[in-house]
C-alpha cells in the first residue's frame, strides 16, 4: 500500500527557503480574512497598475503557475520531468470575449500540442471551450435542439473549425486533449461535441477526453451510459475525473431559478462515486484510458490498490494520476516515485490574465476543509526532520 507522509520525496525539490516561503504562503491563503483582503487589494492595484507584478510573481504566481509563457515554463518541465512527473500546460487565460482573442487563444493551444509531440515530459494538453467560445453561444446550443439565428450559426461554425484544428493536431501529434468541463447550463452541447471527436479520432486508443465532475450527481451513471456506446460504437472513452470547480455556483443558481440542484447532497456522496467511478473505469480499462485529478490521498490510494488487484502496471499509459501544480506534493512526488503516471496541471499565461485562476486556488485552498492544514503540516514535519538530519 503507497504512503503519502514520505515527506523527504515529497519536498525534495525544494530548498529550505523555498519551504519557509511555502509555508508563509499557505499560511496566508488559510485566513479567510487575510484572503479577502488580498484579492480586493490585488485587484484594485493590478486596476490601478501599481507595480505589484513582481511580488505576485515572486509568491502566488510562483507556486501555482510554471510561467508567464511556454518558453518560461521549462525550467518547471525540466524540474517535474527529473521526478518522473510529467506537465500538462494549461493556458490559463479567461474572461475573453472577442473572435481575435479566440484565435489567439487556439494558436496558444497548438503550441502545447505540438511541445507535447514525442515528449513524455508533456503527456496531455487542456483547454476550456469557454477560452475559444462566447459563454452566451454555449449556453443557446446547451439544447440540441435550439433555434439558432443566421449570426449563430455562423458563430458556431467558427467554434467548430476552432475545435475541430485543435482536436486534428492532437491526432497529429499523438498529444493526448482533455476538453475541461463547465457549468452545467453549456456542459451539455460541450458533451455532444466532444464525444463525437472521440468517435472520430479515439479508434485505436484515447487522444480525446472528456472531464467529468463528480460532484454532479449524474456523472457516475453517465460514465457508464458513454462506455457503453463507445463500446458499441468502437472507440476508446478518454475520461479525465475531477470532483469539480463550480459547486457554489452551480447551487446558487438552482435556488435563484426554482431548479433541482445537479449538485450531490454532501461530501460524502461526491467521495463515494468518485471513487465508485475509479473502480469502474478500472473494471473497464480496455475501454476507457483515464487520468484521476484528485488531491484526496484515500481516492489516490484507492486507485493504486485496484490498479494491483487488477494487475495494471503502475506504468501502463491508459492509468493517470494528476495534481494541481503547488499543491499535493506529497501525493504526487510519491506516486511518482513508486513508478506510477502522475502529472501535474501547470499553468501559465501574463500574470495580469491569470489573476482569476490564482485568486481561485487561493479561495479553494481556504474553502476546502483540511486542504491547507494538510499541506501546512507535512512542511513543518519536513522542517523538522531536515533540522533533525542535521544534528
Amino acid at each position: 500500500m503507497i504512503s503519502f507522509n514520505n515527506t523527504e520525496i515529497a519536498f525534495k525539490e525544494k530548498s529550505n527557503q523555498d519551504l519557509k516561503q511555502t509555508k508563509l504562503l499557505f499560511k496566508l491563503i488559510g485566513s479567510p480574512f487575510l484572503v479577502k483582503i488580498g484579492k480586493t487589494a490585488t485587484l484594485l492595484a493590478l486596476k490601478l497598475r501599481l507595480p505589484i507584478q513582481g511580488l505576485i510573481k515572486r509568491t502566488i504566481f510562483r507556486q501555482f503557475c510554471g510561467g508567464e509563457n511556454i518558453e518560461e515554463c521549462a525550467g518547471r518541465i525540466k524540474e517535474l520531468k527529473d521526478s518522473g512527473i510529467g506537465a500538462i500546460l494549461d493556458y490559463s487565460i479567461e474572461g475573453k470575449t472577442a473572435e481575435v482573442d479566440f484565435n489567439a487563444t487556439v494558436d496558444e493551444i497548438m503550441d502545447t500540442l505540438i511541445a507535447g509531440e514525442g515528449n513524455k515530459a508533456i503527456p496531455f494538453a487542456v483547454f476550456k471551450v469557454t477560452g475559444i467560445s462566447r459563454f452566451g453561444l454555449l449556453e443557446k446550443i446547451n439544447d440540441a435542439n435550439a433555434e439558432l439565428l443566421e449570426s449563430e450559426k455562423a458563430e458556431l461554425a467558427r467554434l467548430m473549425e476552432r475545435i475541430e484544428k485543435l482536436a486534428k493536431k492532437s491526432f497529429d501529434t499523438k498529444t493526448p486533449l482533455f476538453f475541461d468541463a463547465e457549468e452545467t447550463w453549456i456542459q451539455d452541447g460541450i458533451d455532444r461535441i466532444t464525444y463525437a471527436l472521440m468517435e472520430k479520432y479515439n479508434k485505436e486508443k484515447a487522444i480525446i477526453y472528456n472531464t467529468l465532475q463528480i460532484y454532479r450527481h449524474d456523472r457516475l451513471e453517465h460514465l457508464k451510459k458513454q462506455t457503453a456506446i463507445a463500446q458499441a460504437a468502437g472507440y476508446k472513452l478518454g475520461i479525465k475525473l475531477v470532483r469539480g470547480a463550480y459547486m457554489e455556483k452551480e447551487r446558487d443558481r438552482a435556488e435563484d431559478k426554482k431548479y433541482p440542484s445537479p449538485i450531490q447532497p454532501n461530501k460524502i456522496a461526491t467521495d463515494k462515486d468518485f471513487d465508485d467511478a475509479l473502480r469502474f473505469m478500472v473494471d473497464y480499462i480496455d475501454s476507457i484510458s483515464f487520468c484521476a485529478g484528485s488531491h484526496n490521498e484515500e481516492s489516490n490510494a484507492l486507485l493504486t490498490q485496484l490498479m494491483q488487484e487488477k494487475g495494471i502496471t503502475h506504468d501502463d499509459p491508459r492509468a493517470y494520476f494528476a495534481q494541481l501544480l503547488g499543491m499535493s506534493d506529497h501525493i504526487t512526488y510519491n506516486l511518482a516515485h513508486a513508478n506510477y503516471n502522475v502529472a501535474k496541471y501547470v499553468p501559465y499565461g501574463p500574470i495580469s490574465e491569470v489573476m482569476p485562476y490564482l485568486l481561485r486556488r487561493a479561495d479553494e485552498n481556504t474553502s476546502v476543509a483540511g486542504q491547507t492544514s494538510r499541506e501546512l503540516s507535512l512542511i513543518l514535519q519536513e522542517t523538522k526532520r531536515r533540522k533533525t538530519e542535521k544534528k
